[in-house]
C-alpha cells in the first residue's frame, strides 16, 4: 500500500464522500475498539479519532482511513484491517492539536502503513 493511500478510504470500503461516521462502532479483526468521535482531514491526511472508552483507560486513538475495510451504515459499524493490540501500540494520541500536526500524522501513517495486510473482518 503506498504511504499516501493510508490517508484515503479504499474504494471497496463502502465510504461515500461526505458520509458522517461519527458515533459508529469501530471493529478490529479481533474485537471492538470503540466508536468514532470525529472525522478529520488535515494536510490531506484523512483520519478518524476513535474514543476507546474504558478499553485503553478512556484514551482516544487516531486511525488513518486507509485501514478502513468496510462501512455498514445500517449496523453503525466501521471495520478496520488491524488488531486491537496494533491500534493500542500506535503512536499515542494525546491532544486535539495533534490532528493538525503534520509530523505526528506522518508518524501515525508510517506506523499503520507498516502493518501486515489482512482480510476485512466480518461486520
Amino acid at each position: 500500500m503506498p504511504t499516501d493511500s493510508i490517508w484515503s478510504y479504499p474504494p471497496q470500503s463502502g465510504y461515500a464522500e461526505g458520509q458522517d461516521l461519527t458515533g459508529c462502532t469501530v471493529v478490529a479483526s479481533d474485537g471492538t475498539i470503540g466508536h468514532v468521535d470525529r472525522q478529520a482531514d488535515h494536510h490531506g491526511m484523512r483520519h478518524l479519532v476513535v474514543d476507546t472508552g474504558v478499553w485503553i483507560f478512556g484514551r482516544s486513538v487516531l486511525v488513518p482511513v486507509g485501514v478502513v475495510t468496510a462501512i455498514d451504515t445500517e449496523a453503525g459499524q466501521v471495520a478496520v484491517a488491524c488488531t486491537r493490540a496494533e491500534v493500542k501500540a500506535a503512536p499515542r494520541f494525546r491532544t486535539d492539536s495533534e490532528t493538525m500536526d503534520r509530523a505526528y500524522l506522518a508518524a501515525v501513517g508510517d506506523y499503520y502503513h507498516g502493518l501486515p495486510p489482512r482480510q476485512a473482518p466480518a461486520t
